[in-house]
């Protein structure tokens, strides 16, 4: 259930910044500025989103590799506790 809550709450992130992107990208088109200082705004814009998409990036790479190194560790303490199980039935 938490994986499903915490994959609706980014798709409502994601999709409020996206938002906030557009928004801004049409606000600076009705702005009045040159189009070489629109142009560097918006490729300085760019830049600092892609900047923050990859380390939102990496940080849920480490968040996956985190949790299946949790995943995987439960695994193998079950197994444990199975094993120890099976061994005292059989004793």
């Amino acid at each position: 259930m938490a994986r499903e809550e915490g994959s609706g709450a980014g798709t409502v992130m994601l999709a409020f910044l996206l938002g906030a992107a557009a928004g801004a990208a049409v606000a600076l088109l009705f702005a009045p500025v040159s189009g070489k200082e629109a142009r560097d705004f918006l490729g300085e814009k760019a830049r600092e989103g892609r900047d923050k998409a990859a380390e939102a990036a990496r940080q849920a790479r480490e968040a996956i590799n985190r949790q299946g190194e949790a995943l995987s560790s439960a695994v193998e303490r079950g197994r444990k506790a199975y094993r120890e199980v099976r061994g005292e039935e059989n004793a």
